[in-house]
């Protein structure tokens, strides 16, 4: 049984619903992010990045939210949410789950905290940027879904399309949102339709993009 410490609609987010799909036996552990749970010294002795996630994984803590899903896809194959090791579509897997990871989530990072990268004086500089990149970032994809898809893996549903829905997600409020590009939102409205979204909104007590 795994132990996911998470706060709603965060990072943690996209571990919580690729357990529920992956139809693996969980407990929760909530953290109040806005009190700075996540920054006591019982929580950073489980994750010294005072983030979430954290799973426990036969008792032992784990981090980094995409990690953590390549790892679950890949111990839990009859799901078939992951390419088997060595083959073609395993290097298109690891090229988008990274690509995620360090092209696109980076980025809301300098979009909800725009003070980090050069100082509140220049917050608005930052998000003004920022926001193009993110367009740009939703320009890419859609456009290879357009090519390749429907899913990140062509016909093949991976954990890679959960992780480009939740940060699809993240882009709700902002002035062009990821579901203004046709073939995004139809990834994710085919993905808001599985069982295990209404599972993860109605545990995660969500209500807005659902």
């Amino acid at each position: 049984m795994y132990t996911l410490y998470y706060s709603p609609g965060a990072a943690s987010m996209l571990v919580h619903w690729v357990l529920l799909e992956l139809g693996q036996p969980h407990s929760l552990e909530r953290i109040d992010t806005g009190a700075g749970q996540q920054k006591r010294p019982e929580y950073l002795a489980l994750n010294p990045n005072g983030v979430v996630p954290t799973l426990l994984i036969e008792g032992k803590p784990h981090f980094e939210a995409a990690a953590l899903v390549t790892y679950l896809a890949d111990r839990h194959p009859e799901a078939g949410l992951a390419p088997a090791p060595g083959s073609a579509a395993r290097m298109d897997y690891y090229q988008w789950m990274f690509h995620l990871a360090n092209m696109v989530q980076p980025l809301f990072r300098q979009w909800w905290y725009p003070h980090e990268p050069a100082g509140e004086a220049h917050a608005e500089a930052v998000r003004s940027t920022v926001a193009g990149r993110i367009e740009r970032a939703w320009q890419v994809l859609d456009a290879h879904l357009a090519a390749n898809g429907p899913f990140l893996l062509g016909k093949t549903l991976s954990v890679a399309d959960f992780y480009l829905v939740m940060l699809m997600r993240w882009s709700r409020a902002m002035p062009k949102p990821a579901t203004a590009w046709p073939h995004l939102a139809a990834v994710a409205s085919q993905l808001k339709a599985r069982p295990s979204f209404a599972t993860l909104y109605q545990r995660e007590e969500l209500t807005e993009w659902a």
